[in-house]
């Protein structure tokens, strides 16, 4: 932006504050949330030029609104967010989350970024800068961590080989691009390995989120001594605890899968507020229509004892500070609070305790009186470049095998050693996609329930291989199949015949359709898991993860079965 506009505003923001001059809005009659002090204030909230500009009364307005007493707090801000996991693009997720209250994310692209590489990580960057190139145009603060772990590690295939520091540190100058994302590579950060080292290096200054699960003692103080102050994956309340001390912000998390809220809360307190977040990582359209995005994690919250105060303090400002967002901005604006000289993103509340929004601001402007932009894209390409195995070769070894086993509502699995053909084992295939012509890994899984059929996906953290489960090849087989054919997605196959799918084209990861209509064929894929036996009620995210080799403890790359804890390849059969 020109200097001279830079002044403009100043200067018109000055004489507001003062009473020189109208403001554009004013917000009269209500209690706003102090969350330096983290208390409640009566008082009048004055904007111009999407700024707040003064919170005493008696400030003149082109336009007032009596608050009539509600409660204002900052808008939300997701700590730690894939969008490609909404299955939205950042047009569509914007009119998806903001009528929510979120309005900043903290993204990670690697998941589009191990198909795509570096034009995948610009994808987003772009996307960031047209919904709100400024800070000043009303649309979804988006800022873009840079992924660090592209691919997560080489017992996995992807798209785009390995994204260097080289390749990354040229991205570190657009305007949106924030720090380095989440450093899952914690043997190789440990170990001194210099590919990682050379990232965080060229990332110095710069936010560093880490991913650690179940890291401690010794090797969790080492981990932060490379610089990684933020941890999104914790899912036991001691390990939440531990981080803490070691100075490592906590992201408490609640996403589609993985569900950490219910054992972290009792750690959110007055104490620990300004360095506790929410954030959903993974959080599918269907739920945030149904329960909401990060206001269901307040609202969950507060139900479950947080003070209301402290629950919208670790909703924003302390993800706003943690991250520089607080001020001072690189775009000149701070966000987080609501306080003067801060950007006017605002939920206006008809009760705290239920987080029942009346009404959404963005830089100042009611979302509700906001037409937001549509994202135009084009037919993207197909990038499922897999060739469809015959049955015989998705069949496994059979007699005593490794199982893994499914954690409902968790991305964390346990280990068993059972028959092959025991009650409830499914087989389970991962296929490489990028069009180097492998033979597809196969495995056993524990979890999914009396399945008869196969649920297939394209989602296959993090390097996005096709992951499919059944009892049947020659099911798996069609489900292969119908994946290839669309581009990729979600599909659920009963006797040769694709019951349910949801076309994802770009990348495989995401679809160009509206949210509503996502949520509704969601539903559809939901109902027809049932109807063949799935007892998982999230059944694609959750067989997305199985494939995810930096989680313990047994996965299924493409390359073969992943014992996570000692961070090798095994055989299937069991000795």
């Amino acid at each position: 932006m020109p200097a001279s506009s830079i002044l403009d505003r100043v200067r018109r923001r000055l004489r507001a504050a003062q009473g020189q001059e109208d403001c554009d809005l004013v917000l009269r009659n209500v209690r706003y949330l102090d969350v330096f002090s983290c208390t409640f204030v009566r008082g009048d909230v004055a904007i111009t030029d999407g700024v707040i500009v003064g919170l005493e009364p008696g400030l003149r307005a082109k336009r007032e609104l009596d608050g009539k007493g509600a409660h204002v707090v900052p808008g939300f801000i997701d700590a730690h967010v894939h969008l490609e996991s909404s299955l939205l693009v950042p047009s569509s997720f914007q009119r998806a989350v903001l009528p929510r209250g979120t309005t900043s994310a903290i993204c990670d692209p690697h998941e589009l970024a191990n198909v795509q590489g570096v034009p995948g990580i610009r994808y987003f960057l772009d996307a960031a800068s047209r919904m709100n190139a400024d800070g000043f145009s009303p649309g979804l603060d988006l800022r873009v961590m840079l992924s660090s772990c592209v691919p997560a590690t080489t017992f996995e295939t992807n798209g785009a080989g390995t994204l260097d520091a080289t390749a990354l540190a040229p991205l570190l100058d657009a305007p949106k691009a924030l720090g380095l994302a989440e450093v899952m590579n914690v043997p190789g950060v440990l170990s001194g390995d210099p590919l990682v080292l050379d990232k965080i290096a060229a990332f110095d200054g710069r936010p560093l989120d880490g991913h650690a699960p179940l890291v401690s003692g010794n090797a969790l103080s080492a981990y932060a001594c490379a610089g990684i102050t933020s941890c999104h994956e914790s899912s036991e309340l001691g390990e939440a605890a531990e981080k803490l001390r070691k100075g490592i912000a906590v992201w408490i998390r609640e996403g589609s899968v993985a569900k950490d809220l219910d054992a972290l809360v009792p750690l959110l307190t007055l104490a620990t507020s300004t360095s506790i977040g929410f954030c959903t990582d993974d959080r599918n359209p269907l739920d945030i229509a149904r329960e909401g995005h990060i206001d269901y994690l307040v609202r969950s919250a507060i139900g479950k004892g947080v003070a209301p105060e402290v629950a919208f303090r670790a909703a924003s400002w302390s993800v706003a500070r943690h991250y520089g967002l607080a001020g001072p901005a690189r775009n000149g604006l701070r966000v987080g609070a609501v306080a003067p000289g801060y950007r006017a993103d605002l939920l206006v509340l008809d009760d705290v305790a239920t987080c029942s929004i009346r009404d959404v601001l963005v830089a100042g402007s009611l979302v509700r009186e906001i037409e937001l932009p549509r994202e135009k894209t084009e037919a993207p390409p197909n990038t499922i470049r897999a060739s469809i195995p015959e049955t015989k070769d998705l069949e496994g070894p059979s007699g005593m095998v490794h199982v893994i086993g499914v954690r409902e509502g968790r991305i964390l699995t346990d280990r068993h050693v059972l028959r092959s053909d025991a009650p409830g084992v499914r087989r389970l295939s991962v296929l490489e996609r990028h069009g180097h012509g492998s033979k597809p890994a196969n495995g056993y899984v524990l979890g999914f329930g009396e399945l008869r059929g196969a649920i297939a996906s394209s989602v296959g953290h993090d390097s996005h291989n096709l992951c499919v489960v059944g009892d049947a090849t020659s099911d798996m087989r069609v489900a292969l199949a119908a994946l290839q054919k669309t581009g990729g997605g979600f599909c659920v196959v009963r006797d040769g015949n694709v019951l349910a799918q949801l076309a994802l084209p770009l990348g495989g990861l995401m679809s160009l359709e509206e949210p509503e209509t996502i949520a509704r064929t969601l539903e559809e894929l939901h109902a027809a898991s049932r109807s063949i036996g799935c007892a998982l009620p999230e059944p694609f995210l959750q067989l997305a993860f199985l494939s995810l080799p930096v989680i313990p403890s047994l996965k299924l790359t493409d390359r073969g079965l992943m014992d996570v804890d000692a961070f090798r390849l095994i055989d299937v059969r069991a000795a």
